[in-house]
């Protein structure tokens, strides 16, 4: 039996003569537990960075070595758990609260379903790894780490999957919650495991592992708790529906192919920093470090704008979605444009803190670290612009065209772009491109050509009428 309501839109509140106005300390409330969410990801990956930088240097390059790599094929067969926000939002909003628990389930079973291909990429870490050529130690270090961080990811899709259903309902604290516990967890577990139990490399990727079991566990006691049952039927939707898995693997694969294609081009933009030399290695992850001070944020806003746009679009008022939208992109934008500007202002002091003082090469990462935050700061505006506007898509159903904006402008424009301007005559991969030897600035401009691109393609789908015909939850 489905229970069907019509609760309010979100994020609205109506002045003395009844005129709509959008509820800013709503989106506030919606977005701050996704923000905080967001810096426990991070706060998790330094953790594991700072455990492993004890065991030795090979160990810390050989995490270096395939950290994007593995985020490439989880992002890529992870997609499905990040489409259950969508619908679950979609389908609260039209009141639908039954069929927003359901979407769980279809969730997990195309979890399921993916399962097999985790096992074979995570089988297969020394093939995969082989066309690198890493170091022998090196190797077997990046292999020994491999296989039970990549199994790992079942566990983190399925934990997506869930928490997408809390985040889409807007009960991001739940998630903040357990994402907190497994930040705990994991700390805990690096120090038994890779230490106490002299596991090693392996035992950090262990530790990730259980931990994401357990917070796994932990939000799906949540979500088949009796309060949830009550509203939710939250214990009644787990017979397989084949149309509604297959609309999640439609809705979910583009959104994972988006993340890794985003992700894989700049792991090559950096490999190409690195290789121009230390100094321009050294201010580019500076400047990456910074500016992740606005990406997060950022992110959190635009998280909260898939789940205001689609409870808007499944409660029928597509005018209030592009409302709730296009606010969230005011602000996301609005955001990033003003921590650029600070980090840009503050540029020749925030980089000097990361750099030791007697370093012989100090004054040069400092100096061209500067001049990378100015860029960079320019790069903040119109990637508030992107994300938000492509995660307010999202929560219209419309993925398939962010995806392949994404895929045309950054692996045939942004990372042959980088190449050229970044590596000079006698330098770089290839030698068919022309080379003019910019250095990093010249990568950082590409960088900035590419968002400035991709903003403007993004927001004017958003703009357009476009994304008003998707049809993600009507039957």
């Amino acid at each position: 039996m489905k229970v069907t309501e019509m609760p309010a839109l979100p994020a609205i509140r109506f002045d003395a003569n009844g005129n709509r106005h959008v509820d800013y300390r709503a989106i506030l409330a919606l977005a701050g537990p996704l923000f905080l969410n967001t810096a426990l990801q991070a706060i998790l990956n330094l953790t594991d960075t700072w455990f492993i930088g004890r065991l030795s240097v090979d160990a810390l390059a050989a995490m270096g070595a395939i950290y994007y790599l593995m985020l490439v094929f989880i992002l890529l067969l992870g997609g499905v758990g990040l489409g259950v926000q969508t619908l679950s939002a979609q389908y609260y909003g039209a009141g639908r609260y039954a069929d927003a628990a359901r979407s769980v389930w279809s969730g997990l079973y195309a979890v399921l379903l993916m399962t097999p291909l985790f096992v074979v990429v995570a089988l297969n870490g020394d093939a995969i790894l082989a066309p690198f050529k890493l170091a022998p130690a090196i190797e077997k270090l990046s292999v020994e780490y491999w296989f039970p961080r990549i199994m790992g990811g079942v566990f983190g899709i399925a934990f997506w999957a869930i928490s997408g259903f809390f985040n889409g309902i807007g009960r991001t604290k739940i998630t903040l919650a357990v994402t907190a516990g497994i930040a705990v967890m994991n700390a805990v577990l690096n120090e038994i495991l890779m230490f106490r139990l002299d596991m090693g490399m392996a035992g950090s990727a262990w530790a990730t592992t259980f931990s994401l079991i357990g917070g796994t566990a932990a939000t799906a006691w949540l979500f088949l708790r009796p309060a949830m049952q009550e509203k939710f039927q939250s214990r009644l939707g787990w017979e397989f529906d084949r149309k509604e898995v297959v609309r999640l693997f439609l809705l979910g694969l583009p959104i994972g192919v988006a993340a890794s294609i985003d992700l894989l081009g700049f792991a090559l933009f950096q490999l190409m920093q690195v290789q121009l030399g230390p100094i321009d290695g050294a201010a580019t992850q500076i400047v990456m470090m910074l500016t992740s001070l606005s990406y997060y944020p950022a992110l959190g806003l635009s998280l909260a704008a898939t789940t205001l746009v689609g409870q808007s679009i499944g409660a029928g008022d597509k005018d209030w979605a592009r409302r709730l939208g296009t606010t969230a992109i005011m602000l996301t934008t609005c955001y990033t444009a003003m921590v650029g500007a600070m980090l840009a202002i503050t540029a020749p002091w925030l980089a000097a803190l990361f750099i030791t003082a007697g370093d012989p090469n100090a004054a040069a990462v400092i100096k061209l670290g500067t001049t990378l935050l100015w860029i960079a700061s320019a790069y903040q505006v119109f990637d508030g612009l992107s994300m938000s506007s492509t995660f307010s898509l999202r929560g219209a159903g419309d993925v398939k065209m962010p995806a392949l904006a994404l895929l045309l402008l950054s692996w045939f424009g942004f990372v042959p772009l980088a190449h050229m301007l970044s590596f000079g005559p006698g330098q770089g991969w290839i030698d068919f491109l022309p080379k003019l030897g910019l250095g990093a600035a010249g990568g950082w401009t590409a960088a900035l050509i590419y968002i400035f691109s991709l903003s403007l393609l993004v927001f004017w789908r958003w703009r357009s009428e476009a994304w008003r015909e998707m049809n993600v939850i009507n039957d």
